[in-house]
């Protein structure tokens, strides 16, 4: 009877301690890893993440509504450069004779003539002025804080291009045309560098990639004379 009791006692001892062990080891998972294991890891990790998602968001759309010195710089200095690229490329059907110029100047304009619609919306909901249609001097055009002259052509370059056709304008179209793109992706650089507003920046990235791919095609157009 003695044993039985001494038995019993010492099997309540060991019960307790392995229940204070679990209690101990659950309390101290939760805590001491982040919530990543022990009891309630997923209900830890729920709450926290509902408000680092909604700051996440919150700082999205902070970053994408504010705007700073350098994007104004970029989109006023890109507006008047893509409207030059798309009056360059207006020249082409009527005097380049390669179908591969035809159809790049085509792809230049459908592609500029969007995002100057799209920058001009930016300036205006900044309160910025939208530079006037034809006002740029190709001479003497003031791209600073964009990379210098950012490719702009000359006016005598202009009226070269215009008085030229066949061999002579594709060869003298993709020439300038690569010198207009270079000085585009080094504004846009510039943009992904300083710029604060997030569709800015994204829009350089795509210039940058785009524009990079047809400096190559045109290079290799050269090539082939």
């Amino acid at each position: 009877m003695i044993r039985k009791r001494s038995l019993m006692r010492r099997t309540a001892v060991v019960a307790a301690a392995g229940a204070a062990a679990l209690v101990l080891a659950a309390c101290g998972g939760s805590g001491g890893d982040g919530g990543s294991a022990g009891h309630g890891g997923h209900a830890a990790t729920a709450p926290s993440s509902a408000p680092s998602s909604a700051s996440a968001s919150a700082s999205a759309s902070a970053s994408q509504g504010q705007h700073n010195a350098a994007d104004v710089a970029f989109a006023k200095g890109m507006i008047p450069h893509h409207r030059q690229a798309v009056e360059m490329a207006d020249l082409a059907p009527g005097r380049a004779r390669s179908a591969e110029v035809k159809k790049l100047a085509a792809d230049i304009k459908k592609a500029q003539d969007p995002e100057i619609r799209t920058l001009s919306g930016w300036l205006t909901s900044w309160g910025e002025d939208v530079p006037a249609e034809g006002a740029m001097d190709h001479s003497t055009h003031d791209m600073s804080g964009m990379g210098g002259m950012g490719g702009i052509m000359t006016a005598e370059e202009m009226t070269g291009l215009e008085n030229a056709s066949g061999k002579a304008f594709d060869t003298a179209f993709t020439e300038l045309m690569i010198k207009h793109h270079e000085g585009a992706v080094e504004m846009a650089r510039t943009e992904q560098a300083d710029g604060a507003h997030g569709p800015a920046r994204k829009m350089a990235g795509e210039i940058i990639d785009s524009q990079s791919a047809e400096i190559e095609q045109m290079n290799a157009l050269l090539g082939k004379d």
